[in-house]
């Protein structure tokens, strides 16, 4: 290693440097000043100007939700005379309603580095479970629902945090096929009917011209928003997701954080099944099957990493916006649902390669500009 490393290395670790031999001070004043191509340096210019522009891709690609959803609108509306109608408008924002809100939870699973595939299964349960328990009180069903999804959330977050399977993926999809079995189990495989009008003040009916789930879901983005951008809580979440181990070291109650992740996608799962039945006036047990890929296609379209730590609340609801706009479109040109779904698939690849461009023009920028100081 050269006197030059060596005092660098000593500064980086709070050592002690030595001066360089007098002979060799102006060898090395003069490779200071000159760029060595030979290492793989550039002019500085260069650097800044490549820097520019990969910094203006990663901004086109940040952009790139709201303006697919954009295009997606101009399209359908020049194809079909009916998407832009108060009643049609008023009808995709019910249908993103839940994946929303589905997504919303999913999101800070995602942004601690996990995933859950039982969502779908738990709205069903937490459905089940609080009609069969309080028949005919509403209250009471809306209440148990919420404490139901919770719950089974906390129990995913226990078996991954303290369990022996720490994969979040085995542990959730195990959780899937129990939730929905047990939701089954609850009336036999019946659906319930009738249920207390409670239900459908909050799945079916109106504030103004804004359907009240599509309140609902604009009410708990603002709050979940507050609490990620605005509290130590929403940082620490980042934090575990961006690099566990260093957030052990500081301090950060990782598990614990984890296990919280997990119960607010539980409670969030409770709410869909909520809004789900007050919409159809019945509970069943195979109600949300699939909602569970559209939940992660719609925080993967908004720009989260399903490697943890980077995430927007207002991106996912554009994300939900984007499958639902995708979803009523193609039924009002009368395209068939098998159709839809090769369409969400091919919409899960096109957002994961965007994810992948995206981390790596991030990671070029940031070695440019770890280059820029450098010099």
């Amino acid at each position: 290693m050269s006197s030059a490393s060596s005092a660098v290395c000593r500064r980086a670790i709070g050592g002690p440097t030595r001066a360089p031999p007098k002979g060799d001070s102006a060898q090395m004043t003069e490779s200071a000043a000159t760029p060595d191509f030979d290492r793989g340096e550039t002019d500085p210019r260069a650097i800044s100007g490549r820097a520019r522009l990969i910094s203006v891709l990663g901004a086109a690609i940040r952009l790139g939700p709201p303006l697919i959803l954009l295009v997606l609108c101009l399209a359908f509306a020049l194809l079909s005379p009916y998407f832009l109608t108060v009643g049609n408008i008023q009808n995709i924002g019910v249908q993103s309603a839940v994946v929303g809100v589905l997504a919303l939870g999913q999101l800070f699973v995602i942004l601690a580095r996990g995933i859950d595939i039982s969502v779908g299964s738990v709205l069903a349960l937490a459905t089940m479970v609080s009609v069969v328990a309080f028949p005919g009180h509403g209250l009471a069903q809306i209440i148990t629902c919420l404490a139901v999804g919770a719950a089974a959330g906390a129990v995913n977050g226990s078996l991954i945090t303290s369990g022996k399977v720490p994969q979040p993926l085995i542990v959730t999809v195990a959780t899937m096929s129990i939730a929905r079995g047990a939701a089954q189990i609850t009336t036999g495989g019946k659906v319930v009917a009738g249920l207390p009008p409670e239900l459908a003040l909050l799945g079916d009916s109106f504030v103004g011209l804004l359907p009240t789930p599509v309140v609902i879901l604009f009410g708990l983005a603002a709050l979940l928003g507050v609490l990620v951008t605005s509290t130590k809580l929403g940082r620490w979440i980042y934090a575990v997701g961006g690099n566990p181990e260093a957030a052990e070291k500081l301090g950060v109650p990782t598990k614990a954080i984890v296990l919280f992740c997990y119960t607010v996608c539980g409670l969030t799962a409770g709410l869909a099944g909520i809004i789900t039945a007050g919409r159809t006036d019945a509970a069943t047990p195979m109600a949300g099957a699939g909602l569970e890929l559209y939940a992660i296609t719609a925080v993967v379209i908004g720009g989260a990493s399903l490697f943890g730590g980077r995430g927007n609340i207002w991106n996912v609801l554009v994300g939900a916006l984007i499958i639902g706009v995708i979803k009523n479109g193609l039924d009002l040109l009368g395209v068939e649902p098998f159709y839809q779904t090769v369409a969400i698939g091919l919409l899960i690849l096109v957002a994961l390669q965007i994810d992948m461009v995206r981390g790596r023009l991030e990671t070029k920028l940031r070695a440019m500009q770890a280059r820029e100081h450098a010099q």
